[in-house]
């Protein structure tokens, strides 16, 4: 996990070597794919290709900060239990109670972290692709609506105010 000069964090979920034969033998590239947030409920990821692993770094972060969505949080979990869909992957995720900690795995966990969620139960089910995992997990955050959204939606006033 690193941080950089916005104060957003970055993480490298997955660094792939790709070899093409030509004629005078392999040609070598790299796809990197990144995700950064800036740990209070925004959060993207972007998948970078290059010839040198600094570059497919850089256009991925690039193409993250740009498709960063804002996941609601209520007291550094989920508002309520959803799942997550992209191709054969599926995450479920679930909120939990204080000082649980980040139960998940590789593209799930550095989502979680970059975030700003402090307490979550997940479950990657189908596939272990980190593209088709990190995919459906961020599905699932921007199908979450926060309790102010919905009440502002449907026109009606919430009794108790919620963070």
């Amino acid at each position: 996990m690193e941080q950089n000069e916005l104060g957003l964090v970055e993480k490298t979920v997955y660094l792939n070597r790709v070899a093409k034969v030509v004629k005078g033998g392999r040609r070598f590239s790299f796809s990197a794919l990144v995700v950064v947030g800036d740990g209070k409920g925004n959060v993207g990821y972007g998948l970078g290709k290059a010839q040198e692993v600094p570059e497919a770094m850089r256009k991925a972060t690039e193409r993250a900060r740009r498709n960063m969505i804002k996941v609601p949080l209520l007291d550094g979990t989920l508002p309520y239990a959803i799942q997550g869909n992209f191709g054969a992957g599926k995450v479920m995720l679930k909120p939990a109670s204080r000082g649980t900690g980040i139960i998940a795995g590789g593209a799930v966990r550095a989502v979680m972290e970059a975030a700003g969620v402090r307490d979550v139960l997940t479950k990657a089910i189908g596939t272990n692709n980190p593209h088709n995992v990190l995919r459906a997990t961020v599905n699932g955050l921007a199908a979450l609506r926060s309790s102010d959204n919905v009440g502002e939606i449907r026109g009606k006033e919430l009794d108790a105010p919620r963070k």
